[in-house]
Formats: C-alpha cells, sequence, structure tokens
C-alpha cells in the first residue's frame, strides 16, 4: 500500500513517513501543497494524508483540486486545533478523515489503516484468506498458524495481494504501489519476490495468470 505524506514541518513529515514505513507501507512526501498536488495528480496511492496549512498551495485546495482532476484515495486530513472550520470544509471537499494536531502517532496509523480497509472493503486489519492470515496493525503473518518472516519488500507485496484478494493483479500495479516516487523501478523483481513468497505461504496460493499478472487465492477454494 502506497501513502503521500504532504506536511511542511520537517520534523512530523519525517516522523510521519517513518512510522508508516515502518508499519509496511510505502511512502512518498512533499513539504509544500505545490509538490503535494502534483504528486497526488500523478501517482497511484492508496491514501493521501494532507496538512492544510501549507505553502505555495494550501491543503484545502490541494483537496480541492484532486478530486475535481477525479482522484479517489482516501485523504485524511491534518488540522491544528483551533481551525475546526477548516476541517468541516474539508469534509465537505471530500476528506475521508481528520486528526488534529497534535496526536499520538498510534491513533493516526489506526485512522490510515481504518480507511484503507473501508477502500478495499474489508471490515477488519486482519486479512484472511484460507489458512493465510495477515495482521495489519502487527505485521505478523501466519500460514496455518506458523508464523512467517518476511522482508519489507515481500511483505508489502503479499499485503498488496491480500487486500485485492481473488482478482488480478498486474506486475506493473504492484511495480507502483511497493516502490516511492525516487526508487529505481525493476518489474522484473517482482516475479522474484513472488517466486520467494510461494516457497514460504505455498506454491499453490499465488496463481500466475499469463500475461496479466498474480491472483492470491485459498487453495481449498480451487480444488
Amino acid at each position: 500500500m502506497r501513502v503521500l505524506v504532504v506536511e511542511d514541518d520537517k520534523n512530523l513529515r519525517e516522523q510521519l513517513s517513518g512510522a508508516l514505513t515502518d508499519a509496511g507501507y510505502t511512502v512518498d512526501s512533499a513539504d509544500n501543497g505545490e509538490d503535494g498536488q502534483f504528486l497526488g495528480e500523478t501517482e497511484p496511492y492508496d491514501l493521501a494524508i494532507l496538512d492544510l496549512g501549507l505553502p505555495k498551495v494550501d491543503g484545502l485546495s490541494v483537496l480541492k483540486a484532486w478530486r475535481k482532476d477525479g482522484r479517489s484515495m482516501p485523504v485524511l486530513i491534518l488540522s491544528a486545533r483551533d481551525r475546526w472550520s477548516e476541517k468541516v470544509e474539508g469534509l465537505d471537499l471530500g476528506a475521508n478523515d481528520y486528526v488534529t494536531k497534535p496526536f499520538h502517532m498510534a491513533e493516526l496509523l489506526a485512522r490510515v489503516r481504518a480507511n484503507v480497509r473501508r477502500q478495499t472493503d474489508h471490515q477488519s486489519s486482519v486479512l484472511e484468506v484460507g489458512e493465510l492470515r495477515l495482521n495489519a496493525a502487527t505485521g505478523q503473518v501466519t500460514v496455518n498458524g506458523a508464523p512467517i518472516k518476511l522482508t519489507a519488500y515481500q511483505y508489502k507485496v503479499l499485503d498488496y495481494l491480500m487486500h485485492h484478494a481473488g482478482r488480478i493483479v498486474s506486475r506493473s500495479e504492484l511495480t507502483e504501489k511497493i516502490y516511492s516516487q525516487d526508487h529505481e523501478r525493476d518489474s522484473n523483481t517482482i516475479e522474484v519476490f513472488i517466486g520467494i513468497l510461494r516457497r514460504k505461504i505455498g506454491t499453490n496460493r499465488i496463481i500466475t495468470e499469463k500475461g496479466l499478472g498474480y491472483r492470491l487465492v485459498d487453495p481449498a477454494e480451487q480444488q
């Protein structure tokens, strides 16, 4: 899952990016509204965290431009406690949630997970496909109850496939979702990650749809 953080406060931006990265998300960031608006209009994010008080272009204008451009990713706005009217306007413009500064990072991460779940029609932070289980809140993955150790990128690939279980996900889509904007992208490495995941979670859980991509399934339902 890929998240955009648009926040002009350097310390807070780095804290948010670090916490989200540690939680398994791919993170891009911008320190002003102009750059944030451009990234949101040109990159496929699963969620954006948007401060309202931004230089160059304010957060409400950025949000309005995204929605006018047809960008439907969930947007969580950050607002100072005394700017309640902007929070209301932000929600009216299409924001999905807001967090008031200062906030606890654990609460923000929980709100991020909740908005991503709603976007992918999941009701819980625990994703299950047959005996394969991923807890998005803790990052733990198990198969038949046994814990599976994954690297950061292996986890990102599996997390995205599980959020979209049953449907075909192309290599290019996975590449866009697991790498940040400034990372050198190589779709060939996706095949490597898929091969490693198959060895760790079972070879019959990820099906290759020739020429199209990959599909995560419950092997018991394929028999």
